[in-house]
């Protein structure tokens, strides 16, 4: 008799589904499946073995069980449950977030035309071939219609939108595009994406333009494929003799003579030796190519600061850690920038290791890996491994199977880390907890440091949240004596925290009669210690060079045709704030792109003018006033890969850069010791977003922008420009009061039941079409206000801040609870009223202790 199992698939479900298990087949729970699902081949995680047989159908079987044994362990497999149940997040996508291993699994996607596609075609042939006829249309964009009455325009394209704001495909309108894409097809068969694309010069969008109005049908395979990695290197053949060599493949023998005798084909490259004479020396018998496993660069900054000997403070917060391992316990590190908390991580991860136990090391961002990673290496070699999305699908995969096998038992990475499989955990350690990188903006939409404190509790593991301005919800855990709280009061070496000052922006101005992105303070300090041979940091938190293009005429600013925001100014050259024709506007949220009009598209007016500025104009600012300085930008137009990011590091590790300017990738735990000065412009904007975080977000900011000073010998100093300087976010920081911000901040969040004093939701009901956005939300709106549940407060639904996002129309509302469990149970009640009023789940976006609200 035929065997089934329960599968967890990678689609917006909340269900999982019943397979037949293939013959001398038994896939364990945990492993891995290719499974049929309608047009698809999915890979899923077994989640039960040896159920009943469906009743109500007949199961399909498996394609393919990929795995021996499980990849996900009995604790990994529960947190997903918990996972999957706390965030109303579905369970097959879950497991899709915890296990990285697309690259071991060839997917292939096809398409082929349905029913509906071949009348259209048909009729529109017919159009062209019968001048009599009532459906006679040229194919130039005229309408016609079929016998259905189906206006086939609509199907052959409607105007084509474009998500990445590129012209039309250069092969003809979007229509005749269609229409070649259905003549392609028209023979029947299935055809690979790749060769549609090719032959019909049919965009991806196109392809799920068609997809939607049902011309088309997509079809997906997926093989299983050898994801290891190889490299290709040249070998000198020994006791080769050697005949008369021409100059170049002379060369070629002396660089790998040079270098051991032998030389990888990459390196090769890289001094423009030809191929063509390296395979005439293969082909000669003088050199054979030979493939090996491809090694794996760890990464990390050189010369970075190696941990101190351990201080009384240190060696305190180190004890109280290492006693508890072994259990379960949750520690909130609090202590000021530059206490030394990585060396307390560092020792606290030799002592788990001495134990037999592994180690996780969570960061909030790619950008402070190269830094943790270089000291881990140093410190535990090999032993290190190393997750996060900008490695490749080929490498995340190797450095997941060096985990998974014990080859790895420290871990370090950004918030997917938390799902590296290592054996026998028994610490994890997230540094910056209160940073909302931790926070996934996408389903499942789990935030890592909740993450990291159940699967401690499932592990029997310690847990430590550090940071020097922890999240309100980890203090108020420690007021209640949820988490033991460990402070660090003091720098090591006893070094001062810097002193700041703030600037009046808006006396500035009444003084200057100017309004000048940097204020005469902060450029003269700026000088004096470039002039004194130090570093400086400015923190300018906009990316591009201007915000907004305004119109003068009419105010009318540019905005982004896929989304309801303004289009960001990023300018190749030129001084001026006139807005010229012809320079690009980019979308942050789309990736849409264009150039200034000549004229407004409102009025036709040709007073355009650049609004605000960001971290391009504030180097080019920088550039004019100190002319000598070696001046570095980290912001995402300059750093687009970890490479990237570890170069400019090493530059200003080494005082090659002695003035950066950058957005809050500066801000996040960089160690340099030669930055005495930090300038902070412009970040005290975000008080005024509809946010109740703002002000704890303002603050922490500044506090860890201002920790970049003083991480030396010298003394360091921060000056702060604001229009705010009274604001007690803004007081706090500059006193480094961590205590007097978190008793303000706490009064307002109790009175008005935010988090940490209740718990909160957001519910974002998307789609492409405005008026069903507001029908399903108002659905939805309806529900609660008939079901009113207990202890719940529903705020809307209204549209979100941001009403359209990549041509997508949103509603949302927020939900606010007294406790966690009256939230899930109306989220659950809204979600299957949902269903059954027909609203598709893909729709319907639960976040769960949301972290942003636009």
């Amino acid at each position: 008799m035929p065997s089934f199992c329960e599968v967890a698939l990678p689609v917006p479900l909340d269900r999982t589904f019943t397979y037949a298990v293939p013959e001398f087949e038994q896939p364990a729970r945990g492993a891995r499946v290719i499974a049929p699902f309608r047009n698809e081949k999915l890979i899923g995680v077994v989640t039960a073995t040896g159920v009943a047989e469906p009743t109500e159908f007949a199961a399909k079987s498996l394609e393919a069980v990929l795995d021996d044994e499980p990849l996900l362990g009995e604790h990994l497999l529960e947190l997903a449950e918990w996972i999957a149940g706390y965030y109303l997040a579905p369970l097959g996508e879950v497991m899709r977030t915890m296990l990285p291993l697309m690259a071991e699994v060839r997917r292939t996607v096809y398409y082929r035309i349905t029913d509906l596609g071949r009348d259209v075609l048909a009729k529109s042939l017919d159009g062209d071939g019968s001048h009599s006829s009532r459906n006679k249309r040229a194919m130039n964009g005229a309408q016609f219609e079929n016998d259905e009455g189906i206006d086939s325009e609509s199907h052959l394209s409607n105007k084509r939108r474009s998500m990445n704001g590129a012209r039309p495909d250069s092969g003809g309108t979007g229509q005749s595009i269609e229409r070649r894409v259905l003549e392609r097809l028209a023979a029947g068969e299935r055809v690979k994406v790749s060769t549609l694309r090719l032959a019909t010069s049919a965009s991806l969008q196109v392809l799920a333009s068609m997809l939607r109005k049902k011309l088309i049908a997509r079809e997906t395979s997926a093989v299983e494929r050898d994801a290891r990695r190889t490299e290709r290197f040249a070998v000198l053949e020994a006791d080769a003799r050697l005949p008369v060599l021409t100059k170049l493949q002379q060369a070629i023998m002396a660089e790998l003579a040079a270098n051991g005798g032998e030389l990888s084909l990459a390196e090769l490259r890289q001094k423009e030796l030809p191929s063509s004479t390296l395979q005439t020396l293969v082909k000669r018998e003088l050199v054979r190519i030979e493939e090996r496993a491809a090694a794996f660069r760890l990464g990390g900054i050189e010369g970075a600061a190696q941990p101190l000997t351990l201080n009384e403070s240190q060696l305190d917060a180190l004890a109280s850690i290492v006693a508890k391992l072994g259990e379960f316990h949750a520690f909130l590190l609090h202590g000021v920038t530059g206490s030394g908390k990585t060396a307390v991580y560092l020792k606290a991860m030799q002592r788990a290791l001495d134990r037999g136990q592994s180690a996780i090391l969570l960061v909030p961002e790619i950008g402070l890996t190269p830094q943790m990673a270089g000291l881990l290496d140093a410190a535990f070699g090999s032993r290190v491994a190393l997750l996060h999305s900008a490695l490749t699908p080929e490498e995340r995969t190797e450095q997941w199977r060096r985990i998974h096998r014990g080859e790895a038992p420290v871990v370090v990475g950004t918030r997917s880390a938390i799902f590296a499989p290592v054996p026998n955990l028994g610490l994890i350690l997230v540094d910056e907890e209160h940073d909302q990188s931790y926070k996934q903006e996408e389903t499942p939409r789990y935030n890592a440091r909740d993450v990291a404190v159940m699967r401690a509790k499932l592990s029997g593991a310690v847990v430590v949240l550090g940071s020097a301005t922890p999240s309100l919800e980890s203090w108020q855990n420690s007021v209640q004596g949820k988490y033991t709280r460990i402070e660090m009061n003091d720098r090591v070496k006893n070094r001062p925290l810097p002193e700041v000052e703030l600037i009046d922006m808006r006396r500035e101005f009444q003084e200057t009669g100017q309004e000048q992105l940097f204020s005469r303070s902060l450029v003269e300090q700026t000088r004096q210690a470039l002039e004194r041979g130090e570093q400086a940091i400015i923190l300018l938190n906009r990316r591009g060079y201007s915000f907004a293009v305004i119109c003068r005429a009419c105010g009318k600013k540019l905005e982004c045709q896929n989304c309801a925001i303004a289009l960001t100014h990023h300018k190749p050259s030129g001084l001026d704030l006139i807005a010229r024709a012809g320079q690009r506007l980019e979308c942050h949220y789309c990736g849409y792109k264009r150039t200034v009009p000549a004229k407004c598209p409102e009025c036709d007016s040709e007073h355009l003018y650049y609004l605000g500025a960001g971290s391009q104009q504030g180097e080019e600012r920088l550039a004019e006033i100190f002319p000598g300085a070696r001046i570095g930008r980290m912001d995402r137009d300059t750093v687009r890969g970890r490479h990237d990011l570890e170069h400019l590091l090493a530059r200003l590790h080494s005082g090659e850069i002695n003035l950066l300017v950058g957005t809050q990738m500066i801000a996040k735990g960089h160690d340099i010791h030669g930055v005495t000065l930090v300038g902070v412009v412009g970040c005290d904007h975000a008080l005024s977003m509809p946010d109740f975080r703002a002000a704890e977000r303002v603050f922490q900011l500044m506090t860890q922008v201002s920790g970049r000073a003083g991480r030396g010998e010298l003394p360091g100093r921060v000056v702060v420009q604001t229009y705010y300087p009274d604001h007690y976010a803004i007081l706090a920081a500059s006193k480094h009061d961590f205590a007097a911000f978190g008793e303000r901040e706490l009064k307002y969040r109790r009175w008005m039941h935010y988090p940490p004093f209740g718990v909160l939701a957001n519910v974002l009901i998307q789609s492409e079409k405005l008026e069903e956005a507001a029908g399903w939300s108002a659905e939805i709106g309806k529900w609660f206000q008939k079901t009113t549940p207990e202890g719940v407060r529903v705020l809307g639904p209204c549209t979100a801040p941001i009403a359209r996002i990549k041509n997508v129309y949103r509603f949302h509302l927020i939900l606010k609870a007294s406790s966690r469990k009256a939230l899930n149970a109306a989220l659950r009640g809204a979600l299957a009223h949902a269903d059954g009023a027909g609203i598709p789940r893909r729709n319907i976006v639960v976040d769960v202790d949301a972290q942003r609200l636009m």
